[in-house]
């Protein structure tokens, strides 16, 4: 199970970079940009908390949580690079 979940987030990082290019930003942005991506994981967990119909579907908050991930990889590996 985590190889699939390790996959994912590599996907996204992936993803990610083809958008922005290799990001290289400060502490401060990072931990904004991850702030604004955690937002929308507890938005997705809420929807579906308090949807009317009882039909639990997690996918989007699974996909927001690997999206949180991969910004938390590219932090990490930002700050490998450019050794803040």
């Amino acid at each position: 199970m985590t190889d699939r979940v390790l996959r994912d987030i590599n996907a996204e990082r992936r993803r990610q970079d083809e958008k922005w290019g290799v990001p290289n930003h400060r502490p401060f942005k990072w931990i904004s940009i991850l702030g604004e991506e955690f937002g929308e994981v507890c938005k997705a967990a809420l929807e579906v908390h308090f949807k009317k119909e009882y039909v639990d579907d997690y996918s989007d908050y699974r996909k927001e949580l690997i999206e949180v991930a991969a910004v938390a990889v590219a932090a990490i590996e930002n700050l490998d690079r450019v050794g803040y």
